[in-house]
């Protein structure tokens, strides 16, 4: 088992699909015994907070670009369908690999 992550989850108002994706993911963070923090909110708490992985749709890249968010410290995982297992597998283990969290 790797280190902990923390992982937020981000949508327009921090309620429904960022919900919707954290529900999804953590059954891909179970199978791959991943220790995180997870927690979801709306996209302009997210631009002041310092995780080590986001997590959203694809359709906010746009105004995620516009923030001054420190992509060393916090990788940016943009997906097209956000309730997609398959997706969060695919484009998330990669990175908390990276991060040594597997």
């Amino acid at each position: 088992m790797g280190k902990k992550v923390n992982i937020l989850f981000v949508c327009g108002a921090g309620l429904g699909s960022s919900f919707a994706a954290q529900m999804s993911a953590e059954d891909v963070l179970d199978k791959f015994h991943v220790e995180a923090n997870l927690d979801h909110v709306d996209i302009s708490t997210a631009a002041s907070m310092q995780p080590d992985v986001i997590i959203t749709a694809q359709n906010f890249r746009s105004q995620f670009e516009k923030f001054n968010i420190d992509t060393e410290k916090t990788a940016i995982v943009y997906l097209k369908n956000i309730v997609s297992k398959v997706e969060i597998e695919e484009k998330l283990i990669p990175v908390l690999k990276e991060k040594g969290a597997i």
